[in-house]
């Protein structure tokens, strides 16, 4: 398969304007969810523009999926075709409340491969590549949709459940594995167990490691550890949701840049307290609405991710799509007020994955007279000579960066969890 070829913002923006078009028509009499809401409004006749869309069509919250799940389960009535044209089911984690069931027909299923196919072709992966997925496969979308479309693409493809992490390193060297799929946390957790079992990573083959998951491949401090790690293959940043499906992918000339797959879906960002458009370069709520997941539709969807535009109408690498400064700069739901200050998990990760001494760490948060604090354990690399000159030095970059004043303790090697998946390193205590 070729390259993605670049649309036009006014090729665009004609493209989003008539699969709107398209997906209100197909919803206004066949999908119980949405037809009750779009009937309720004052829809013209006819949408003239993606603006007058947006003026028109109220946003979409996850707490209204989730509460038509509850009253009609177990998949709710966001359905727009009866029950036996659906082939695919999938579940959010949990993370933010209770999961959401969320089911595919094959067209719809289809749509996403193609959005994971354009995001390996803007990478630069092609049907050449060997792609190692080391996880098992469960309920959650990603993990099946980046697998299939590499299988489209006409990569080999190997799963890596059921695998411990020393086997999975040496089923990539015995196997020229040229990408790799996992999440940032696991990136490093593979690299702090290849040290441990002396197994060298210049000799691997990974060209390209493509993450999801988590902010970090956007970070930084963490995509240049991970690089460095793994012998300068390059970190590739790409974000979605199960409910959504597959969003975006990272820029090929700006590292830390995502770019909205806008021929897939039509994006805004807001302001998050008020749901206003903001100005460019203001950092804001993303909005989205899916435009080929006809079956299970989500019209101006309010993500809960702070995302920041660049004014920039084309990037440096043609594209004329959104483009999100710093990927996803944080979630609504993960800020805590820390004594005036907003504090987001990325911050911090920013700031541990820039001192090399810190192999791992955690973040307690505690209540105390009414309002948030923080503490701090962080474990230290086995080589580390003074493990207290280590913790006042974390706190003095902490407070020089934050504001803050957080307290810092160090840990035994090997105290702290490692994760598979996505890293809880944030406890309520």
């Amino acid at each position: 398969m070729d390259a993605p070829t670049h649309l036009s913002r006014a090729e665009i923006e004609s493209h989003q304007l008539s699969s709107l078009t398209e997906i209100l028509n197909s919803l206004l009499d066949t999908n119980p969810f949405y037809s009750k809401r779009l009937k309720s409004i004052a829809l013209p006749s006819v949408i003239g523009s993606v603006k007058q869309f947006s003026e028109h069509i109220p946003f979409t919250l996850r707490k209204d999926l989730v509460k038509d799940q509850t009253i009609h389960p177990p998949y709710g009535t966001n359905l727009t075709y009866p029950l036996d044209a659906y082939t695919r089911i999938n579940q959010t984690s949990g993370t933010a409340g209770n999961p959401m069931r969320w089911l595919d027909t094959p067209e719809s299923w289809e749509w996403m491969l193609e959005n994971w196919i354009y995001v390996y072709q803007a990478t630069g992966i092609n049907s050449q590549d060997c792609i190692f997925f080391p996880f098992s496969f469960g309920p959650f979308l990603g993990f099946w949709t980046a697998f299939e479309a590499a299988t489209r693409l006409g990569c080999l493809v190997i799963p890596g459940g059921g695998m411990r992490t020393r086997t999975r390193l040496l089923t990539m060297l015995d196997h020229n594995i040229t990408v790799l799929c996992c999440t940032p946390t696991y990136a490093l957790y593979l690299a702090e167990v290849a040290q441990q079992e002396n197994i060298d990573l210049t000799n691997t083959s990974v060209r390209f490691i493509v993450v999801a998951g988590e902010p970090g491949g956007s970070i930084a401090s963490t995509r240049q550890r991970i690089e460095s790690l793994w012998n300068g293959a390059r970190l590739v940043d790409h974000h979605g949701m199960t409910e959504i499906g597959p969003v975006s992918y990272q820029c090929p000339r700006r590292s830390g840049v995502l770019h909205v797959i806008e021929r897939s879906f039509y994006p805004e960002i807001v302001d998050p307290k008020t749901g206003s458009s903001i100005q460019s370069g203001e950092v804001g709520e993303l909005v989205l609405t899916n435009l080929g997941r006809v079956g299970s539709p989500l019209l101006r969807y309010r993500t809960g991710d702070l995302v920041q535009s660049d004014p920039s109408l084309i990037c440096s690498c043609g594209t004329s799509e959104l483009s999100l400064v710093g990927g996803i700069v944080g979630r609504m739901d993960d800020m805590i007020v820390v004594r005036g200050v907003n504090l987001f998990p990325s911050a911090i990760e920013e700031i541990l994955h820039s001192i090399n001494e810190v192999v791992e760490y955690q973040v307690k948060i505690y209540r105390k007279n009414s309002i948030f604090e923080v503490s701090l354990q962080i474990e230290p690399t086995p080589d580390c000579l003074s493990a207290d000159q280590l913790t006042k030095k974390v706190e003095e970059i902490l407070h020089a960066n934050l504001s803050l004043r957080i307290p810092v303790s160090a840990v035994a090697p090997k105290t702290l969890p490692r994760f598979e998946l996505k890293g809880s390193r944030w406890i309520m205590d």
